[in-house]
């Protein structure tokens, strides 16, 4: 069965037009460029609905296994560093290639933060400097059900031991914002 949602989960990166921007095996990200599905305010600046954005996608083949007793401190750190290196391998790509210069802003939309504001993985987006807000499917709460468990069968395709803090019914997605100028200025060379 896992490795039915891998496959399946490659075939939604090829039609969806995800693609890994460089070869490292420790880097966490793969990106697409789409428009922005709604207007936000990120850094005192404004990204229209519409404007080109680099929308962030974990590398699941990439990140780190929790261990079986669960998450550590180890582990945290070493998940933290990868994802800066992550950010700088991005910054770089972005420098060099000519499709991403005009972009206004990098997002994610992420299961990796708990409803209530004060979670670990809040406060690990807000100190890499992403904005972070609520999500809301543009299909409505059918369709981010659907996302949910889509989500769901890959963290537990991929690294399920996460699932232990997870339950489907319990996952809650997010949003995390950065504009291209400033993420450029914090991760690039």
């Amino acid at each position: 069965m896992r490795g039915l949602i891998r496959r399946f989960d490659g075939f939604l990166r090829k039609a969806y037009g995800v693609y890994e921007f460089c070869d490292d095996p420790e880097c966490l990200l793969r990106i697409r460029v789409i428009p922005a599905p709604h207007a936000l305010a990120v850094e005192g600046s404004q990204v229209p609905a519409g404007a080109a954005v680099i929308e962030l996608h974990l590398w699941n083949e990439h990140i780190p296994p929790i261990p079986r007793a669960g998450p550590t401190l180890a582990w945290a750190i070493q998940f933290q560093r990868l994802v800066i290196a992550s950010f700088r391998q991005l910054a770089a790509h972005m420098a060099r290639d000519p499709r991403l210069a005009g972009v206004a802003a990098v997002f994610g939309v992420t299961v990796l933060i708990s409803p209530g504001g004060d979670s670990g993985g809040e406060k690990l987006f807000r100190r890499l400097g992403f904005a972070v807000g609520p999500y809301h499917s543009p299909l409505g709460r059918f369709a981010e059900f659907w996302e949910n468990f889509y989500s769901w069968g890959i963290i537990w395709a991929f690294n399920d031991v996460s699932l232990r803090q997870r339950r489907l019914l319990g996952l809650c997605r997010h949003e995390v914002w950065l504009s291209a100028l400033e993420f450029l200025r914090r991760y690039g060379a």
